[in-house]
């Protein structure tokens, strides 16, 4: 499987966000400070194209998914680290998605190998369960246990954001909700699924 390459910020693209590169890292610097509604927008403005980009990698839907939660989880603890000198903050936004998906491909591709061989040598070993494939799934687990400790409403609205590509307007028409409502619902799910995958780490 080919990981490909992301596309840079300054390509001519159709899904490319709103907002100019400007507006974007400030967004981003905006975040980095732990402004939630900094970050709902970011969010609105990129999801599209980091879910995008995630589906081109891993070429699997349901990867494609958890590999978006995983990165923008990851962009709201690390916005901090983000340097506009060094790039423009869609190329850093890209790069962090990208990195996760092609780690997921790796992973996946690993895992199939050792399968192989594990049956091609008629192994009798029950369970074969190694510390790499633990931890290549580690983070997905923990993505999926922190989606259970949401309020029902928050975890309706996250779903819709992230599995259904859905943008804050249409989650708000979809439950029939003001939109500041549906953003405030997105915005602290995510806020509070960083708190709970943080935990431990």
């Amino acid at each position: 499987m080919d990981p490909g390459v992301p596309a840079q910020a300054g390509d001519p693209h159709p899904g490319a966000p709103a907002g100019g590169g400007a507006e974007l890292a400030h967004l981003l610097q905006r975040s980095a400070k732990g402004d939630r509604d900094a970050f709902a927008s970011l969010y609105d403005a990129t999801a599209a194209r980091v879910h995008g980009l995630a589906v081109r990698v891993v070429r699997d839907r349901a990867q494609a998914e958890e590999v978006t939660q995983e990165a923008f989880l990851e962009i709201w603890r690390t916005a901090s680290r983000f340097d506009p000198e060094r790039g423009s903050a869609l190329s850093w936004l890209l790069t962090i998605v990208h990195r996760k998906a092609v780690d997921r491909v790796r992973s996946a591709e690993a895992a199939t190998r050792r399968d192989a061989t594990y049956h091609h040598r008629n192994q009798t070993v029950a369970h074969d369960v190694t510390a790499d494939a633990a931890q290549a799934s580690l983070e997905a687990r923990r993505v999926r246990a922190a989606l259970g400790g949401l309020t029902e409403v928050q975890r309706e609205a996250i779903e819709l954001a992230f599995f259904g590509g859905y943008t804050h307007t249409e989650v708000a028409v979809l439950l029939d909700l003001p939109v500041g409502t549906a953003k405030t619902r997105i915005r602290d799910g995510l806020i509070r699924l960083r708190d709970t995958i943080g935990v431990g780490r």
